[in-house]
């Protein structure tokens, strides 16, 4: 691995999501908190516009905005395309190195600790992932490979990826995940400083982590309204597994629905609330390991 020169830190890619705002905002106010001696690190908000308003987003998800289609397409002149590319900008100047590391700061709704969302196996990513969960039984690590070409800010960068951290209600803050997921930040950037100057061990060691399957919607109408909530069994249950013939959802006359799948899942993002407009119930995964 070359060395890491270049470090961004973005909260605020979604307006209501406090926790990444406020720690930017922090770290902008008192920027010796996340220097380091090797590399240099940038704290920036993403939309600005619905941070002030308190809302996702203006238009449209920031976080969807980040193909290279949409980037070099000038006919997108939505507050959040122009965003994108005012962003891109500031992460990957023309005629200057980029960043070599995103790490893109979000809450959830969903009970999901602190949770590292990579978009791939990247090697050193898997041994970060390996190194924090291991100091941190809380830091859970989630592969979603599908993710990659989705428009996300994480993906302008090889070694981008998201902290997830909940669960946590929209535009409200959480002081002890607030200082949890401080303290995960400051670990990551201790582990960037330590790789550059040769202090971290290469001893191998067993990642466990989660491997996205696919999403699941609510049960829905013809008309595509919700016939169903999470079941209580299940709700706040991220990480836990779901078993064949385990209830899934309730309908709203009080009958169970059960998981009819073959294998045992482990469900994230359970009933985030940003989720129903986009027809997510929940993620499931599988629960693997790796030596790394």
């Amino acid at each position: 691995m070359s060395q890491i020169e270049r470090v961004a830190i973005v909260g605020g890619n979604h307006g209501n999501e406090l926790t990444g705002v406020h720690l930017v905002k922090k770290f902008q106010q008192y920027p010796n908190l996340i220097n380091r001696v090797s590399f240099e690190t940038l704290a920036l908000l993403g939309n600005l516009k619905a941070i002030e308003e308190g809302k996702r987003y203006i238009d449209k998800d920031l976080n969807r905005c980040f193909t290279n289609q949409s980037l070099q397409n000038p006919q997108l002149l939505s507050y959040e395309d122009t965003r994108a590319k005012a962003i891109q900008q500031i992460l990957q100047p023309q005629n200057q190195p980029f960043v070599d590391v995103i790490v893109d700061l979000h809450s959830t709704t969903a009970n999901m600790g602190l949770s590292l969302i990579f978009c791939d196996m990247h090697p050193f990513l898997l041994r970060l992932g390996a190194y924090l969960s291991s100091i941190n039984p809380m830091v859970k690590i989630f592969v979603n490979q599908q993710s990659r070409e989705g428009g996300f800010l994480r993906s302008l960068c090889e070694l981008g990826f998201v902290i997830e951290v909940g669960a946590v209600a929209q535009n409200i803050l959480n002081a002890e995940l607030f200082q949890q997921t401080e303290q995960l930040i400051y670990a990551i950037l201790d582990y960037f400083e330590g790789c550059n100057q040769g202090n971290i061990p290469q001893t191998k060691s067993i990642l466990t982590f989660y491997q996205y399957i696919e999403t699941i919607d609510y049960p829905r109408s013809n008309h595509q309204e919700i016939q169903a909530m999470i079941h209580p069994q299940l709700q706040f249950r991220d990480y836990e597994p779901l078993n064949p013939g385990d209830p899934m959802f309730l309908t709203f006359t009080g009958q169970d629905i059960f998981y009819e799948g073959a294998s045992t899942v482990y469900p994230i993002f359970i009933n985030e609330a940003a989720y129903y407009e986009k027809g997510i119930a929940m993620y499931l995964t599988q629960k693997q390991q790796e030596v790394v």
